[in-house]
């Protein structure tokens, strides 16, 4: 939104014209009469914005209007970056693709699916080979089974014309993502409390700990518990 259509978006001041308005503030939100909200702007030398005009009564703010219009412009910069632009990436095959040519593919197709764009798998039937369309199809079949854990499909294997087209969509990639960022976070975690153990393990050894009769069993069975996982608590 242009920063002219933006500053019509919002009434100020005095272009507020109901009798009371919802100031909203870092300490809360109180109601009070309009004409008290405008002074308290007055007072602190900024101005009172109406924010959401629909509510019952209408809420403001009271803040500098060119700092409160700077900020509704960097959130929507952020917010238009953070949208995932989806992009449709084509792989293509013949009616005959060997394992090597197919796996290749396969390979990309995937990195395409991760970072959220969908595919357009299409089989090129060139001269006479358009009677091995049943292979083709069987190919793309293929196709979106080994992509399954990947991505959905939008449309199975359809000819038209000399290709035959099959539409593929990333499934929600997020999940993966945390699934494996816990992985490494589990993993990290039991690498760190395996080498705390055998530091005390090497220092309990040197010192004579594991003999002292007072906590020397507790100790053993602390150096020794991932030995027996199986073992009831």
């Amino acid at each position: 939104m242009k920063k002219g259509n933006m500053k019509n978006q919002y009434r100020v001041n005095g272009q507020i014209h109901v009798r009371e308005v919802r100031v909203v503030s870092d300490n809360g939100a109180e109601v009070m009469p309009t004409r008290q909200a405008l002074d308290l702007a007055r007072q602190q030398g900024v101005d009172l914005v109406e924010i959401s005009p629909n509510a019952q009564p209408p809420v403001c703010r009271i803040i500098d209007y060119s700092k409160f219009l700077y900020q509704q412009k960097k959130r929507q910069k952020e917010m238009k970056q953070k949208q995932t632009k989806v992009e449709v990436k084509e792989i293509r095959f013949g009616p005959q693709t060997d394992d090597h040519d197919y796996n290749f593919k396969l390979k990309h197709a995937k990195g395409f699916l991760e970072e959220g764009n969908k595919v357009r798998a299409y089989v090129f039937f060139r001269g006479r080979s358009i009677l091995f369309k049943e292979q083709g199809e069987v190919l793309l079949l293929r196709f979106a089974n080994d992509l399954e854990e990947y991505a959905k499909v939008e449309q199975l294997p359809k000819l038209e014309g000399k290709k035959m087209f099959l539409y593929l969509a990333p499934k929600k990639v997020s999940v993966v993502k945390q699934s494996q960022q816990k992985r490494d976070r589990l993993a990290a975690e039991q690498a760190a409390k395996e080498k705390i153990k055998a530091e005390v393990a090497e220092s309990a050894s040197r010192n004579g700990l594991l003999d002292n009769a007072k906590g020397g069993e507790s100790l053993k069975n602390l150096i020794n518990e991932d030995q027996n996982p199986d073992r009831e608590e």
